[in-house]
């Protein structure tokens, strides 16, 4: 019997994803769990698995398309069942109710205009009733756009993502010109390419953060000299046991600490209430070559050095395979981004929502530094810290980063 292959979903609150590649093609042969197509959603890229072995024999959806969660995608049927096999259909085909055959009669044209004059009857020109995504509406009011004027080219006038986004940007979408907006004349020399999926929901969320925390950042020296020289001392050691001992993993345990005395740090804004976290889930910013993942390391508090070591190593090295659950990148309470791994002194990062505070570490080098009056060489690095004003005065905030920048000055052997 053939099997139907659903967009799964990827996390409580995702209700589309948007289908980036397809591994195997109509008429191949995939096994039980055989990665079939890889998906991009609001929190992971993954690749998505068969739910039973046999032949890809249709495909409805293809390439960039973003569908719904439960929509099937693709049948795969059993061998004995395949005579023949489906090629990739259009997708304003195979929309529930629209036209499957090409030469299906057309209304006339005097007809489809009086449909369309009746139908625009909304406030300001707009269409009343317009239809759209869950995602597009949320994106409308991030950006304070009436939606009724933004002019969509999806199935009976649905404004899509592409649509909505090129309203905001101040340029046509494909095939529609928005209606309170003059059209734009491209004039850019040099290639132009469409962001990624995963780039576009980094620009939305970084926006959307934007819009709604009142970012201040603070930033405090941390000398690495008492550090540098328990991981030489220990490096060793530890690589035998197969775990790597880097800087990041002593600030990690240090920043788990001092989640614990300043919890408003770990807390999240919901509306006028201030959530306090039982857990700390830190986040950890991992670079990819097409974007960027925050995969979480849940109850980090509860981990000793080695096992944080292991776990940055281990979800790092899955987010670069696209091999991360759902999740594992969801439910993160504070995040710690390193752009000093390429040489930048600290960075100004936005908070990851709803978190409050985000932590940036930078380049661990050598530098000329004075103690007690004398110029010597000394192993240090900036931290600083974004908060959330809204729920973390500067004083707090200071209170939090003088606790890591103690316990790494002063890192106790014993610890280990």
């Amino acid at each position: 019997m053939p099997t139907n292959v659903v967009m799964p979903q990827m996390g409580e609150s995702i209700t589309e994803g948007t289908i980036v590649r397809w591994i195997k093609k109509v008429g191949d042969v995939v096994d039980h769990d055989e990665p079939m197509f890889e998906i991009s959603t609001d929190k992971v890229d993954a690749e998505i698995p068969s739910p039973a072995a046999g032949v890809l024999t249709e495909i409805r959806h293809r390439e960039g398309e973003t569908v719904a969660v439960n929509t099937v995608v693709a049948v795969v049927s059993q061998a004995t069942e395949a005579p023949g096999v489906r090629p990739p259909v259009d997708s304003v085909q195979e929309m529930p109710g629209a036209p499957r055959d090409a030469a299906a009669p057309r209304e006339p044209a005097k007809v489809a205009s009086q449909r369309a004059a009746q139908s625009r009857s909304g406030p300001g020109g707009g269409v009343a009733g317009r239809r759209s995504s869950p995602l597009v509406r949320r994106i409308a009011k991030e950006h304070d756009v009436n939606i009724d004027l933004v002019r969509g080219t999806g199935i009976a006038g649905r404004v899509t993502r592409d649509d909505i986004l090129a309203f905001i940007a101040g340029t046509p979408a494909p095939g529609a010109i928005p209606a309170s907006r003059p059209a734009t004349v491209a004039a850019a020399h040099g290639r132009v390419e469409k962001m990624s999926v995963m780039r576009r929901k980094i620009a939305e969320h970084m926006v959307a953060s934007r819009r709604t925390a009142a970012h201040v950042h603070t930033v405090f020296e941390v000398d690495f000299a008492r550090v540098a020289k328990i991981r030489d001392a220990k490096k060793a050691e530890y690589e035998r046991q197969g775990v790597k001992l880097t800087f990041l993993s002593f600030i990690l345990k240090a920043v788990t600490t001092a989640l614990r005395a300043v919890p408003v740090i770990n807390a999240s804004v919901d509306g006028e209430n201030v959530v306090y976290h039982d857990d700390v889930n830190l986040g950890v910013a991992v670079a990819l070559d097409w974007g960027l993942i925050v995969p979480v390391i849940r109850k980090a508090d509860e981990k000793s050095l080695s096992e944080l070591s292991r776990a940055v190593a281990d979800v790092a090295s899955r987010a670069r395979a696209k091999q991360l659950k759902p999740e594992e990148v969801m439910g993160g309470t504070f995040t710690i981004t390193n752009p000093g791994g390429l040489g930048a002194l600290f960075g100004m990062p936005i908070i990851n929502q709803p978190q409050v505070a985000i932590l940036a570490v930078g380049n661990i080098e050598k530098r000329p530094v004075v103690v007690d009056d004398h110029i010597v060489v000394g192993t240090r690095a900036y931290f600083t810290l974004g908060f959330d004003h809204r729920l973390i005065d500067g004083l707090v905030a200071d209170q939090f980063l003088a606790h890591v920048k103690h316990t790494l000055e002063n890192w106790d052997p014993a610890t280990l």
